[in-house]
């Protein structure tokens, strides 16, 4: 009885069970729930679990924005809070604007010039974040932690950023940025005198020079910061991405948002379900082959798919068999019949499938999506008409030997060879173009279908394409949608 109960154990999941949990996240749910349970160590953890999914608040933003003096993190964090309405939690509102219950003894150090001890200041932080505007909309904790010492005492009352921003910038621009910082002290946003000067006249008249910006003050608190960032990035390198700040605020900004958008990667299970759309010649079937070799997800083209049930006699390939032969579409209800007949079989339920060749249009996307085949990862790929003519025209095949040629880049070896070189109708400049147009009338409508798609640029080296691709594969998706290369 034990070793039954054992081996049924270790069965995996059945397929749709976990295409189930997977379409509904229920994977990622648990491992919060886990995640939460081991931090807080509740003594009632059904309770506490219920509680926890009565928040609903597991994506809600936990982002900490670190980084040398002047190198942005005010700049960065407000403007992060504004985006998500999250709250930002720094030196700057801990002591002047909240009321805590440390707040005083916090600022009697403040006012006798003495260092505020790190226990302090990570009672403050875990007092603020467990509040409820903290709990609900999420937060952005700027200049936090500041060595090892804070970041191991956030650990241990439980505050785990999800992502960690860590900007950096030479030494030199931080001193000259510096010493043109001011502050607007109604807003506390900052400004700079070279390169962010507010408009308003209003706001110019009331900017101040913050406090200890002399170059030897700024110098100072550099060689402290590079003397602890090694710890911090040891501490947080999973979940923590580097940004140059020597570069305009918007690519700064840019880059920092499409981070802590994105999902770091999950240990839950995952069975991809991939389609790829794309013109004729993007080079969607070498990228399908080379998916399919690496992760042993089963290579579906909808054209050979077709191919094969005609050549097997089965009896949908016998109803198949005349459009084949006479070179018309085959109806939809018969490509879809022989599609889910082929995507509910125990190797792609199992192992995960990559399709290409349908849906052609959103027609079919929506007949798909009634038959329960609904893909994880949506593919659309991108190709110039000059390349595509390209790729397509000067192909040709050796009808002695089925050897495929191209007669700019894998010419035939001999003379003899490239006599008897045959092009298929479909690779004519005419042909081609009708193709195109088939497929670009469908393609924006396609696009706005699945709207959660990535963009690759096809006219680039082919493994650069599928390494891109395999990370798109790999990560959860973002938590906004489209993405591109």
């Amino acid at each position: 009885m034990a070793e039954a109960a054992v081996a049924d154990q270790a069965r995996p999941w059945p397929p749709p069970a976990g295409a189930y949990a997977e379409e509904r996240g229920l994977f990622q749910l648990l491992q919060n729930m886990l995640e939460e349970l081991l931090i807080h160590k509740p003594d009632d953890p059904i309770e506490f679990m219920i509680n926890h999914l009565k928040q609903n608040n597991d994506d809600a933003p936990r982002i900490c924005v670190l980084g040398p003096p002047a190198s942005g993190k005010t700049t960065v964090a407000m403007w992060l809070c504004k985006h998500f309405n999250a709250i930002r939690v720094s030196q700057e509102t801990l002591l002047f604007k909240e009321v805590l219950m440390q707040t005083e003894e916090a600022k009697a150090y403040k006012e006798r010039n003495q260092k505020i001890p790190n226990a302090l200041w990570a009672n403050l932080i875990q007092e603020r974040l467990s509040n409820v505007d903290c709990i609900k909309q999420g937060w952005v904790l700027e200049g936090f932690p500041e060595n090892q010492e804070q970041a191991w005492m956030l650990q241990a009352s439980g505050i785990f950023p999800r992502h960690v921003v860590m900007l950096y910038a030479p030494d030199t621009v931080l001193i000259e940025r510096s010493g043109g910082k001011r502050l607007d002290p109604l807003t506390q946003e900052v400004f700079h005198t070279t390169f962010d000067w507010p408009s308003d006249p209003l706001v110019q008249e009331r900017l101040v020079k913050p406090e200890d910006l002399s170059e030897q003050e700024v110098s100072k608190k550099l060689l402290e910061y590079h003397r602890n960032f090694p710890e911090i990035f040891h501490i947080y390198q999973k979940v923590l991405k580097s940004v140059n700040a020597d570069q305009p605020s918007v690519d700064v900004l840019s880059q920092v948002l499409a981070f802590v958008q994105s999902r770091h990667r999950s240990a839950a299970p995952f069975t991809p379900r991939i389609l790829f759309f794309g013109p004729p010649g993007s080079g969607k079937s070498l990228q399908a082959e080379l998916i399919a070799q690496k992760y042993d997800v089963v290579n579906i083209c909808c054209g050979q798919l077709l191919k094969e049930a005609v050549a097997d006699n089965t009896k949908l390939g016998e109803l198949v068999k005349p459009y084949i032969d006479s070179g018309g579409p085959v109806p939809d209800d018969l490509v879809l019949k022989l599609l889910t007949e082929r995507l509910s079989a125990l190797d792609c339920l199992t192992n995960g499938w990559v399709l290409s060749g349908f849906p052609r249009d959103v027609q079919q996307g929506e007949q798909l999506q009634q038959a329960q085949i609904n893909p994880n990862r949506v593919f659309f790929f991108n190709l110039p008409y000059e390349s595509i003519m390209e790729r397509l025209s000067q192909r040709r095949t050796d009808p002695v030997t089925g050897e495929r040629y191209h007669t700019t880049f894998r010419p035939a070896p001999t003379p003899e060879i490239q006599a008897r070189l045959r092009q298929n109708p479909k690779d004519e400049e005419e042909n081609i173009e009708k193709r195109l147009d088939t497929y670009y009338s469908h393609v924006k409508a396609l696009e706005d279908f699945y709207q959660d798609a990535f963009y690759v640029n096809a006219d680039q080296d082919p493994y650069v394409i599928f390494e891109f691709i395999e990370s798109c594969i790999i990560k959860p998706l973002p938590c906004k949608s489209s993405s591109s290369l």
